[in-house]
């Protein structure tokens, strides 16, 4: 009897630790900060199992350059965003094995820009790794994935990383949301499937350096998160090609891409720096930017996605899916797209011709 009854007792606390810790984890994705990169990652993991074709990884030139409804609407090819705002290049790996839990795409597409800048300075600001951990699911992988990203010296700051309930306990505001409920699971459909609307216009005279000759070494560590990426992707027989974004470059920025490059294709791997096609983007520097070089607007984003998809039909073969009904979310995303499309476009037009211009407000 007394047997019985310590099992018994043994049972219940067990069943009490259980489920305390998925209440922690609910609540966890529920009082994390909203907003687009939670929205993004939630909507990622909202996906169905082996339906995307690319993951498209990288910082803040992802998001609103590269319209996945468009290039679903025009090619059926399906495109996903696991980015973040100034994602530091050592998460792209983590990434690439987060997003094979649930797709095994045919091509995983990595955004360059950051490697231009020393990790140093990036960790410093803990919301730059936070980007990437914070909305990740809990996981083996994403303990892994901030052992790699926190120093090894902030034991006491990776606790805060493990348990990020420690860091959004006073969010309990979000529990009013309904929008935060939905995330529950952080499993919540995004409309535009990543993609970001910008309709800002911030104008900036073509950069020279575009096409440039000539290389500079890109920072070491990063040299040695992008050789570790090219690696694992050649171990893992991951077909892969590295983009970099048309932006307000220097000519220091042109020539590490170039340097970047060298690497790349010395794995066997294609490198796209469309800053060497402004001509065949189209792109126009006084017109099609948000934010005075660093993130083009709706119709800037148009152009880059019109070149990305000319490039992607003519160097792969990817199936048409339109007209498959398990894609019956990305023919809506796409009519809401040309829907919000149209809007954006018109204001572009009017803040061109009125010269109203964005405001960058200083940090």
């Amino acid at each position: 009897m007394i047997r019985n009854s310590k099992a018994r007792t043994a049972m219940q606390c067990i069943i009490f630790i259980v489920i305390f810790a998925v209440l922690l984890v609910l609540v966890s994705y529920m009082v994390r900060t909203n907003g687009d990169v939670k929205d993004r990652f939630s909507g990622f993991y909202a996906e169905k199992n082996d339906t995307l074709d690319i993951v498209i990884i990288g910082s803040s030139p992802v998001f609103p350059y590269y319209s996945a409804p468009k290039l679903w609407g025009e090619t059926g090819i399906a495109m996903y965003p696991l980015s973040s705002n100034v994602q530091r290049p050592i998460a792209m790996k983590y990434l690439v094995r987060e997003a094979e839990k649930s797709q095994s795409p045919e091509l995983y597409i990595f955004e360059m820009r950051m490697f231009t800048m020393e990790d140093a300075g990036l960790s410093e600001n803990m919301a730059y790794t936070r980007g990437v951990t914070d909305n990740m699911k809990y996981s083996p992988l994403r303990y892994e994935t901030i052992r790699a990203m926190v120093p090894e010296d902030d034991e006491e700051g990776r606790l805060t990383f493990y348990i990020d309930l420690m860091k959004y306990h006073t969010n309990w505001k979000m529990l009013a949301l309904p929008s935060e409920w939905a995330n529950m699971f952080y499993h919540k459909a995004h409309p535009l499937k990543g993609y970001a609307f910008k309709d800002e216009v911030g104008p900036l005279p073509m950069p020279d350096s575009g096409g440039a000759d000539g290389t500079v070494e890109i920072p070491e560590e990063q040299e040695g998160y992008l050789r570790d990426l090219l690696e694992f992707l050649g171990e893992e027989e991951q077909d892969a090609l590295f983009i970099v974004s048309p932006y307000g470059e220097s000519l220091r920025d042109q020539q590490m891409y170039n340097y970047m490059e060298e690497i790349v294709n010395s794995y066997g791997y294609p490198f796209l720096n469309m800053n060497n096609y402004y001509e065949e983007t189209g792109i126009i520097f006084e017109e099609d930017f948000a934010d005075y070089g660093s993130h083009t607007n709706a119709v800037g984003a148009e152009k880059c996605t019109d070149f990305l998809r000319e490039y992607l039909l003519e160097n792969y073969a990817f199936t048409d899916k339109r007209g498959d009904a398990a894609y019956a979310s990305w023919d809506e995303s796409y009519v809401r797209w040309q829907n919000e499309m149209e809007v954006a476009r018109q204001t572009i037009s009017d803040r061109i011709a009125n010269e109203e211009y964005a405001v960058i407000e200083e940090e």
